[in-house]
């Protein structure tokens, strides 16, 4: 006899449809709910291992960096310091400076994040004997007054740029392995505080201030954000003030900039010190709300000096006009967004150092951008900052690749470890 039959000994016509009814129905639900998991498992199978929009923002800033640095760069063959050149000199450059960044950005991507933890100390190290290098005869390689540059062949290579990486791994590594110490001075802050300092020294030899700026911001920010002791942070912006202060009060060069910049239409900054301020004024006025069209700048026709490097927003500025420039500002502000949300995910996930080096690569692009659109508009005095993932030159764009490509790393394995993977 069968189940049926024993529960509903009588009545078996009525209760043949109840009978067919309800086992229908738990059909149903057992083949809900299989489809129901297995559409979960197939939506887990999906997900992404990269962040799609933070690559967008990269490649969509790279693009129209290569754009600008052809539109800002091609009459400057028709100058005397340039007439060796082609017109295409710079385009070409800056291809193949974007060829080598990519495929060095792809192996950077293969490696753990963890190696670079392991491997700081050591790569901070050797970036410090770089800038020691640049400065001896014979290795280092002077432009316009200024030893910054090692000579590769197919580029010359800028190890500022190398520190600023390397300070954003150190910086991470240290602030994990003294977690414990970060509110005390001796133990804690002390040892960051001379390396720095180090750092500072030789990078003023060169000179590159705006450099050290960056690294310095990168440094403390990231012990800021691992939970270094709040009165000790204090102290030491009011360091950094001070030196700041005394480096610019030294230095009749950088005093003269400082003067310049609080009033650059006077007519003697206007043709010295402000020269290259007024002028990039001179571009965003002339570019309005939506541009004089790609191409059409004046400025930078022998008018704007470093057109296509420093002052590449100008440019920008003046062909795509303003609303060009808030096109900039919002990619740069999606990628330090994105920087800060996968560092975020990382802390939570207990990867303190993937956390904070993820971190400090936002404060890095946020802060270089910040200082060089600052610099463009007239709201910070004069620095040679390049603008991140745009201006033209081989090893900010080089470095610009590695740090972004870690990044990536790290939200790589992130969503490995969010699926239930293991590294």
């Amino acid at each position: 006899m069968s189940l049926k039959d024993k529960l509903f000994p009588d009545n078996r016509l009525g209760l043949d449809r109840f009978w067919n009814f309800s086992r229908g129905g738990i059909d149903n639900f057992r083949s809900g709910l299989r489809d129901a998991v297995s559409g979960v498992e197939q939506t887990r199978s999906r997900m992404m291992e990269y962040d799609q929009l933070l690559v967008w923002a990269v490649l969509s800033l790279t693009l129209i960096g290569l754009v600008m640095v052809y539109s800002a760069s091609i009459t400057l063959a028709d100058g005397p310091k340039y007439s060796n050149y082609s017109s295409n000199h710079f385009l070409i450059r800056h291809l193949i400076s974007l060829v080598i960044a990519l495929g060095v950005g792809i192996w950077t991507f293969k490696i753990p994040s963890k190696v670079w933890d392991r491997y700081s100390p050591i790569i901070f190290g050797v970036t410090l004997l770089l800038l020691i290098a640049v400065l001896i005869p014979g290795l280092g390689k002077g432009v316009n007054g200024a030893k910054r540059w090692i000579s590769l062949g197919v580029m010359n290579f800028q190890p500022s740029e190398l520190m600023k990486f390397a300070t954003v791994i150190f910086a991470a590594t240290y602030t994990v392995q003294r977690q414990e110490h970060l509110h005390t001075f001796i133990k804690g802050m002390l040892p960051m505080g001379i390396a720095v300092a180090l750092v500072g020294a030789l990078l003023m030899l060169e000179p590159d201030m705006g450099a050290f700026i960056v690294v310095a911001l990168i440094a403390f920010g990231i012990l800021f954000l691992g939970g270094i002791n709040a009165k000790l942070f204090g102290g030491l912006v009011l360091v950094g003030i001070a030196s700041a202060s005394t480096i610019i009060a030294l230095s009749p060069f950088r005093r003269g900039r400082i003067l310049a910049f609080m009033d650059p239409w006077q007519v003697d900054n206007a043709a010295n010190k402000g020269y290259q301020l007024t002028h990039s004024l001179m571009a965003f006025g002339r570019g309005e709300w939506f541009g004089t069209g790609l191409g059409g700048s004046v400025e930078k026709l022998h008018y704007l000096p470093e057109a296509h490097t420093d002052f590449i927003l100008a440019v920008i500025g003046e062909e795509l006009g303003f609303v060009g420039v808030l096109v900039m500002i919002f990619l740069f502000y999606w990628v330090v967004r994105r920087s800060f949300m996968i560092g975020r995910t990382a802390l939570q996930l207990d990867r303190s150092f993937a956390g904070l080096a993820a971190k400090g690569v936002g404060i890095w692009i946020g802060w270089q951008a910040f200082i060089n659109m600052g610099v463009n508009l007239g709201l910070l005095p004069t620095k040679g900052l390049t603008l991140p993932l745009v201006s033209y030159g081989g090893s900010g764009i080089l470095m610009n690749a590695i740090a972004i490509a870690m990044l990536l790393r790290i939200d790589y394995e992130n969503r490995i470890l969010m699926r239930g993977g293991k590294l």
